[in-house]
């Protein structure tokens, strides 16, 4: 592997996450529930570890500012436009998925 200095995996890591925080705004018919059972994270664990990481950098960055940046709207505003009640099925299957991912997964 090529030598990549800090300046740059940074540059190309925050590329990375843009690119996952405009694909998951544009996919807004996959459910969070649904990310989570499959991957253990989902746009509020975004948000949340985007707050977690000003806070640790002493940046005023709240956690609606932060869920804002992640869904490109306000987080009510996209609940009522894009958010589908959970099936039993899905819900049954987070119980299940938040097991293998805590303690990483708070919410």
């Amino acid at each position: 592997m090529t030598e990549i200095d800090d300046a740059t995996m940074q540059a190309l890591e925050a590329a990375a996450f843009r690119r996952l925080r405009d694909h998951l705004q544009k996919r807004v018919d996959v459910q969070n529930i649904d990310l989570m059972n499959m991957a253990g994270f989902c746009r509020n664990c975004l948000s949340r570890w985007m707050h977690e990481a000003a806070v640790e950098r002493g940046v005023a960055l709240d956690k609606d500012a932060a869920k804002t940046l992640v869904y490109g709207m306000p987080y009510e505003d996209w609940k009522a436009r894009n958010q589908a009640e959970a099936t039993d099925g899905q819900k049954a299957a987070f119980a299940e998925a938040i097991k293998a991912h805590e303690p990483s997964v708070k919410e």
